[in-house]
């Protein structure tokens, strides 16, 4: 069966998000007093949604329900009035995106970032090479939970069999293989080349050219790991 469709991450798939999330995180920290960290630690950090990441911000002993429930609105506030400061497309980003539309795929966003979020990012960088585009939306489970790719499957009426995901990370990995999609790698992004293969990412691709040229030449069942 041939490839028709292709759901991508955002956050370290598509745009480099890091210093925008890194500052809206130590935003916080700052205004309460906390310890702020590096890009390189809010790396290992974010992939999960920005309760969970606002978690892990937030020193231990401050993890109560009400001061959660502040973190991650006094993130969402600031995160909303930079979230373009230093974002960018990463490389070939854009020409990937033409070329695969003009070979008739169809292309969606599905990402554990808010989907308040999600949409205006996506329009702004990449007007409407999307056919579909997802957060996390309340009453859907955050990625690996399967739902919310089921929920674009049924969108774009494609069957899991002709769509592979792609991600950077290995919660990526885990949401394509929880949906039945096969799931390619991409190494440039938050995690890299080893988290990737130890998840079981099928294919990896160190560019968007090499996953260009993976998702137009590889048809099932021939997909095998990088």
């Amino acid at each position: 069966m041939m490839l028709k469709a292709v759901i991508f991450d955002l956050d370290g798939t598509l745009l480099n998000t890091l210093d925008d999330l890194t500052d809206a995180a130590n935003h916080v920290c700052v205004q309460n007093g906390w310890p702020t960290f590096t890009t390189g630690e809010i790396r290992h950090m974010v992939g999960n949604g920005i309760p969970k990441l606002a978690e892990r911000f937030t020193p231990e002993r401050e993890r109560t329900p009400e001061r959660m429930a502040e973190s991650v609105h006094r993130f969402m506030d600031y995160y909303d009035a930079h979230k373009m400061d230093n974002t960018a497309p990463y490389p070939g980003v854009l020409k990937m995106l033409e070329t695969l539309r003009e070979a008739g795929m169809k292309l969606a966003v599905f990402s554990n970032k808010a989907d308040d979020f999600c949409p205006a990012l996506v329009r702004h960088y990449f007007e409407d090479a999307f056919d579909a585009v997802r957060g996390k939306r309340d009453g859907i489970p955050a990625k690996p939970d399967p739902a919310g790719v089921f929920a674009l499957l049924s969108e774009l009426r494609i069957s899991a069999a002709e769509s592979v995901y792609i991600g950077d990370s290995d919660v990526d990995v885990l949401t394509g293989h929880n949906a039945g999609l096969r799931v390619c790698g991409v190494t440039w992004g938050f995690r890299g080349r080893e988290e990737l293969m130890c998840a079981g990412a099928e294919l990896l691709a160190d560019d968007a050219e090499e996953l260009t040229a993976l998702l137009l030449n590889e048809r099932p069942p021939c997909f095998r790991r990088g």
